[in-house]
């Protein structure tokens, strides 16, 4: 049966020059030496960075594309999170993604626009409700994020409010959602 991954390889890598695929064990070392090279050192000083902190990727929710030759050239990882609250007092589920990073010499290939439809397709699959992230409004737009679902909702530390952005997965999830964003996902072992 095909998966999501499926669909996305074959829509976004029809020339072969870069598949997207779930993040295996093997990546770690790989992931992280592209995020710092990427992302530069203080990356891990961001508030959406503190949230992430000893804590597992959702379920089937971290993906890496590779070149022809099966090296790491890209990954997007998604979060458990919950997002405030609802107007009911319930803890609302959600997702923070993050981060989004394409090595510098593959950039320009739609290796970025792929792993964020390939996670999206995921989540949405997954029936999340709603992915929250940090980043420029500008690029973002364009996958459905804005920043008016986030403007009762805060991060913890500092954060730029133009930058907090949302797409919800199913209509009206984040509607009244209000408070801190703090993880909700499995800690690291």
């Amino acid at each position: 049966m095909a998966t999501v991954l499926d669909s996305v390889r074959a829509l976004f890598a029809p020339n072969n020059t870069f598949t997207i695929d779930a993040e295996n064990p093997a990546d770690v070392v790989a992931r992280e030496t592209l995020l710092d090279r990427v992302m530069g050192a203080d990356r891990r000083k961001k508030s959406s960075e503190k949230i992430r902190r000893n804590r597992v990727p959702a379920e089937g929710l971290a993906l890496v594309a590779r070149d022809s030759h099966g090296h790491v050239i890209g990954t997007v990882r998604l979060w458990n999170i919950e997002a405030g609250i609802s107007p009911d007092g319930q803890a609302l589920e959600a997702l923070l993604l993050g981060p989004l990073a394409v090595d510098c010499a593959h950039e320009g290939k739609g290796i970025g626009g792929a792993l964020m439809r390939a996670a999206i397709a995921e989540a949405h699959k997954r029936e999340h409700g709603a992915v929250l992230l940090v980043g420029d409004a500008a690029y973002y737009e364009r996958f459905g994020f804005f920043a008016d679902k986030t403007r009762h909702l805060v991060m913890p530390g500092p954060f730029q409010r133009e930058r907090f952005l949302a797409l919800e997965l199913k209509a009206g999830w984040l509607e009244g959602a209000a408070g801190m964003i703090v993880a909700s996902g499995r800690k690291l072992a």
